[in-house]
């Protein structure tokens, strides 16, 4: 068992809690290894009705999966980074599947691998520290751990325009958009906490509770652009309608979405218009992690993570550099499903 996350019960609620504070609680296998251990033992132990995941100390709940770790394997024979993504996605799928309640605290930074164990529970606490993204496309990567299911499924393109921009949404927003089914300030979480312990089958009447009323969600006034501007399935129909509009909101989206990786983006909106059609979770998982296998080793990744954790000098050399240099082939490839013996498989307890 990690140190990097403490598991415990305080009686009938099973706690799991990151424990990385240095690295914002970014996951490795380890730690997804042994939240899915812990997991899988309390399925079925009837002493538990209930489980909370947080974070110990530090300022966020997760910053993520540890892509320079990632890059790494990538940039040789990816084996290191097949084995995380196969630990990672069956956490995932197991929270997704779990036949307890499931709480989450998505108090402060929560962001790719972070967003991949929170949106599966069943009671999601946004606060006012929260800070919820999937900035993927910024380091060569995609929105993954069930991006291609969870951003599908949003209202009004507002998937699309997160997987492409990396958008950062803070709690109101989490709340109005559906992500997080609570809004509870952070002075109330040790309280909601003494209250799940103590009626942990109850989780979602707590959090009820505890709930404030959230302030408006600033994305609500740009709901409508966004329905329209991030409408079309390629990214050079996106970059054309921005760079027809004359507003401050669309010129600030067009500069941000011209920083990202266009392989990566590419990659994203066809991950999201793929996986608005997959019928079930674990077709999800099995797609993101033959994507994941080969994308480690691209170029925009490990150029990506160099560029903005490495060096971070900011300056990544995508190659290619433009979206219309990208070819339909080199995605293409990206896609194809691997052979049977290699694909992902969640855990035969829950397959």
């Amino acid at each position: 068992m990690t140190a990097d996350v403490l598991v415990t019960t305080e009686g009938a609620l099973g706690r799991i809690r990151l424990n990385r504070p240095r690295a914002i609680h970014a996951l490795n296998q380890p730690m997804c290894e042994a939240m899915s251990e812990a997991l899988l033992a309390w399925a079925n132990d009837p002493a538990i009705e209930a489980v909370l995941i947080d974070h110990a100390e530090g300022r966020g709940f997760c910053a993520g999966g540890d892509v320079v770790a990632l890059a790494r394997s990538g940039a040789g024979d990816g084996k290191e980074a097949a084995a995380f993504f196969h630990a990672e996605y069956r956490l995932n799928h197991l929270l997704f599947t779990y036949p307890k309640p499931t709480i989450v605290l998505m108090d402060g930074i929560t962001m790719g691998g972070g967003v991949g164990i929170a949106l599966p529970c069943q009671v999601r606490i946004a606060t006012e520290a929260t800070r919820l993204a999937m900035p993927e496309t910024g380091i060569g990567l995609f929105p993954d751990v069930g991006g291609g299911w969870y951003l599908s499924r949003l209202p009004g393109r507002v998937g699309q325009f997160m997987a492409l921009t990396g958008a950062r949404l803070d709690g109101a927003e989490c709340k109005y958009l559906g992500l997080a089914t609570h809004y509870v300030p952070q002075a109330s979480l040790a309280d909601l906490v003494e209250r799940l312990a103590a009626a942990p089958a109850r989780a979602a009447g707590a959090a009820g509770n505890f709930a404030g009323v959230p302030p408006t969600a600033r994305i609500e006034q740009n709901l409508t652009d966004i329905a329209r501007l991030f409408a079309p399935d390629t990214l050079e129909e996106v970059i054309a309608g921005l760079e027809a509009e004359d507003s401050e909101w669309a010129r600030a989206e067009l500069a941000t979405l011209r920083s990202k990786s266009p392989l990566s983006c590419k990659v994203s909106l066809r991950l999201l218009r793929e996986g608005a059609e997959r019928e079930t979770f674990a077709d999800e998982m099995r797609a993101e992690y033959a994507l994941a296998c080969r994308v480690v080793h691209t170029h925009d990744f490990v150029e990506g993570v160099r560029a903005l954790l490495i060096d971070k000098d900011n300056d990544p050399d995508w190659k290619p550099a433009v979206p219309e240099a990208v070819l339909d082939d080199t995605v293409d490839q990206l896609f194809v499903e691997l052979p049977p013996e290699e694909a992902w498989t969640p855990f035969p307890e829950i397959a």
